[in-house]
């Protein structure tokens, strides 16, 4: 039976942030996933973890300049002190709130840009973030974004990131599969869930294309959550989608997945 995190980035954002993971214990949600700790002090993450009895699945490495269009600084070449500075910023959060996975941010690349040095500096810096958290048995994931969330990011196919990871060749790397963000660039998501699985060891979901409850929209979810049990996946499902009205309201589709 799939295994839910509610994403707190997005979901119950109708309460200040902190709040939220009382909110998800008492929906039900047994972990719980964000974008970025990094505007509060760990101990106090780590009291809202435990005092709910929730996992945290998943967190970012940090965005850099959001404000400036930047989102994440691990393929900019020449600022490779800032990546790892990042990196290992991401490492002392995971160990202090037991997360077992952080997603590797790569960056927005310019219109004109070499991408392939882009390229090069991300899997270099990836190489190094491996190595920082491999002895802690942590995980780095890689995530492709569609054009329409994020234009110009390094990479919007799955495929490509498939690719980036045998580049980078470290066994604590994987994908990090979005069905959102995959099915508006790939499609044939089963192929994907079903052909891939091991290769990647996270999913997260929501409907497309309109990024909302996933009992709407063009993917039949309790068909692929069928599959992905099939497959043997093991891990958890990200809920990271924009409820249409307040998130309560909007669990329904949760109630048989408890």
């Amino acid at each position: 039976m799939p295994k839910f995190a509610a994403n707190l980035s997005t979901l119950f954002n109708e309460l200040p942030f902190l709040e939220r993971f009382d909110a998800a214990a008492k929906a039900g949600f047994k972990g719980v996933e964000f974008l970025f700790p990094y505007d509060y002090d760990a101990a106090v993450l780590k009291e809202a973890l435990t005092r709910n009895n929730l996992e945290l699945v998943l967190f970012n490495t940090a965005p850099g300049n959001a404000a400036a269009g930047e989102w994440g600084v691990c393929a900019i070449p020449g600022r490779e002190d800032d990546a790892r500075r990042d990196i290992d910023r991401a490492l002392e959060y995971a160990l202090a709130l037991n997360c077992r996975q952080v997603h590797v941010m790569a960056s927005v690349v310019p219109p004109g840009a070499d991408r392939e040095a882009w390229c090069q500096t991300f899997i270099d810096n990836v190489r190094y973030a491996a190595g920082r958290f491999a002895p802690h048995g942590i995980r780095v994931l890689l995530e492709a974004l569609n054009p329409k969330t994020k234009l110009n990011y390094l990479y919007s196919s799955q495929y490509q990131t498939l690719d980036i990871v045998k580049r980078v060749d470290r066994p604590n790397v994987f994908t990090q599969l979005d069905l959102f963000h995959a099915q508006l660039v790939d499609g044939n998501l089963s192929h994907l869930i079903a052909d891939y699985v091991g290769q990647y060891q996270h999913i997260q979901i929501a409907s497309a294309p309109d990024r909302h409850e996933p009992d709407e929209g063009e993917l039949n979810y309790p068909w692929l959550f069928d599959l992905i049990d099939r497959s043997g996946y093991q891990g958890w499902i990200g809920c990271e989608y924009f409820p249409r009205t307040t998130t309560l309201e909007g669990l329904g589709w949760f109630d048989a997945w408890k």
